[in-house]
């Protein structure tokens, strides 16, 4: 019995160590990945580009790029309006778009930018996906939202009674400042009526 007791420690220590062993290669294995393996990262600028520019096509919106390097690492972006609207230069990442643009049919644009090996169509890194948006400018007049507003006042009525209300809209950005406010002015029988912001 005694014999047992001495020997069964041995055949412990030796599956012990070898445990130890193994968990001591896995983490320095493991530190040798981490040390090795390269964080890549999409990097980007911010996409916008103002509507109805004026100037020569195309019109440089933005650019993607990644921290990969690879000298045959090219550029493609996919979408619905991707190298038809917007087109990359493969080499830089550079986005242009190809046609004027209205913020008042479409604001934003959902496009998916991919790099790319040249050599083989192998994917470097992970697509990812991002948004141009169209920056207005105040380029809509207001219009009333029915061609004909009627009223009527009771006879000798005090002065300041409410007689209607109008309304118009604007096609603008709201959340630019001035850009679709509306104000309103009576033209014609500004003698005897008038009009507040409210309409």
């Amino acid at each position: 019995m005694n014999h047992f007791i001495l020997l069964f420690p041995l055949f412990l220590a030796p599956a012990f160590a070898d445990k130890e062993s193994q968990k001591t290669n896995q983490n320095f294995s493991s530190n040798n990945v981490s040390h090795k393996r390269l964080k890549r990262d999409w990097i980007w600028n911010q996409m916008y580009i103002k509507e109805e520019i004026d100037t020569p096509l195309p019109h440089h919106v933005g650019k993607i790029t990644s921290s990969i390097r690879n000298n045959y690492a090219k550029y493609i972006i996919e979408g619905e309006y991707a190298n038809t609207i917007f087109k990359v230069e493969e080499t830089s990442g550079d986005v242009y778009a190809f046609e004027r643009l209205d913020r008042e049919k479409k604001a934003e644009y959902e496009l998916t930018a991919l790099i790319i090996d040249r050599r083989n169509n192998q994917s470097l890194e992970p697509p990812s996906k991002f948004i141009i948006k169209v920056h207005d400018i105040n380029d809509n007049a207001p219009v009333f939202v029915q061609k004909i507003f009627n009223g009527s006042v009771p006879e000798m009525s005090p002065v300041g009674t409410s007689v209607t209300k109008v309304t118009a809209v604007d096609a603008d950005d709201p959340t630019v400042t001035g850009h679709a406010t509306v104000t309103y002015q009576v033209i014609k029988g500004d003698g005897y009526f008038t009009v507040d912001d409210s309409g």
